[in-house]
């Protein structure tokens, strides 16, 4: 099967180790960004994957592109222009600590990218995925009526569409982003959220319901799936459903709901060693379960346990194969050493 993802491919820079951003006088750089993350994980498990972005003619963007070949990915319809990459910084949070991200993205290759960088008709040659999140129609004006232009070719030649709503409320507010979206889930087959997203994006609220407390309540969200479903006709809508005891340990789940019956995950309790990307691999592995799978419950397993597993990695990339998802959904869930 053949995917195609859409989005911001960024410069990372961390403090190492715990250290604060204040304390740094050595940061370790990265690349990364939520749909290359996604087209990563694909690639891992087997798929044909296929990144679309625009990047600087330089060495930032070179490497960035090597970045991601280098896992397999096609990068081959990234276009080259523009002035810079953009760049965000991530300080590792621990225990009652959160993790912090500073961006600076303004001004972009991407995000300064015009309607006529890319032919979509060409890109969707043979495809069969197409998946973005919110966060690539929140950069710029320009890229909401590039992504409104994908979605409607990727509607014509049947493809099937998938959308992290992925809200970050330090790139747009909740008004625009409503506006925004709601546009372009006309178009969406595949609705992916957070315990947040729904709440941010379209005022839809889980009842009994505390993220900041780590208090989940899945009942609510399956209410909240179903009136998603209603509002936009998504064949299907998943929720990740994270309860944080701290910024070290998490629990974590999800539902998936088709319209009919609202499906839950097995919930793991996560030492975590690296959240950022989290999200990213559960809808890697939806995508991969949903069109491997007949059986919609093991399809969700998948996800959520291929996102339990890169809470376990360094860097945003999920670097896990189908065989060791498959295991854990198996019951290995031991850690014990492979010899």
């Amino acid at each position: 099967m053949k995917v195609v993802t859409f989005g911001e491919l960024m410069l990372k820079l961390s403090p190492v180790s715990y250290q604060r951003f204040v304390q740094a006088t050595l940061m370790k750089l990265e690349y990364a960004g939520a749909e290359a993350n996604v087209a990563v994980s694909l690639a891992n498990f087997g798929l044909d994957s296929v990144f679309v972005s625009k990047l600087p003619n330089n060495d930032f963007g070179k490497a960035a592109i090597n970045a991601i070949r280098h896992y397999g990915v096609d990068t081959e319809k990234v276009v080259r222009g523009g002035e810079r990459i953009g760049i965000y910084f991530a300080e590792k949070g621990a225990s009652q600590r959160p993790s912090k991200v500073i961006y600076d993205r303004k001004g972009s290759a991407i995000a300064c990218a015009t309607i006529t960088d890319f032919d979509w008709n060409s890109i969707f040659e043979g495809v069969h995925w197409f998946h973005f999140t919110g966060i690539t129609p929140s950069l710029s004006d320009s890229l909401a009526t590039i992504c409104l232009e994908a979605c409607k070719m990727a509607k014509t030649k049947g493809i099937t569409i998938s959308c992290d709503l992925n809200y970050r409320r330090k790139l747009w507010t909740h008004q625009h982003a409503r506006e925004v979206m709601t546009k372009l889930c006309q178009y969406v087959d595949i609705c992916i959220a957070n315990e947040e997203d729904a709440a941010d994006v379209f005022g839809i609220k889980a009842k009994n319901s505390d993220v900041n407390k780590g208090i989940i309540n899945e009942q609510s969200y399956g209410l909240v799936a179903q009136e998603l479903q209603r509002q936009f006709g998504f064949q299907k809508v998943a929720i990740t459903l994270r309860e944080s005891i701290s910024a070290s340990d998490n629990k974590w789940s999800a539902i998936l709901y088709d319209g009919a019956h609202v499906y839950t995950s097995r919930k793991f309790a996560i030492h975590l060693v690296d959240r950022i990307g989290s999200g990213d691999s559960f809808g890697a592995g939806l995508i991969y379960g949903l069109s491997h799978y007949d059986d919609l419950q093991k399809a969700l397993d998948f996800a959520v346990a291929a996102s339990c597993m890169k809470h376990t990695i360094e860097g945003d990339f999920n670097l896990v194969s189908v065989a060791e998802v498959e295991d854990l959904i198996n019951g290995d869930a031991s850690g014990r050493v492979k010899r």
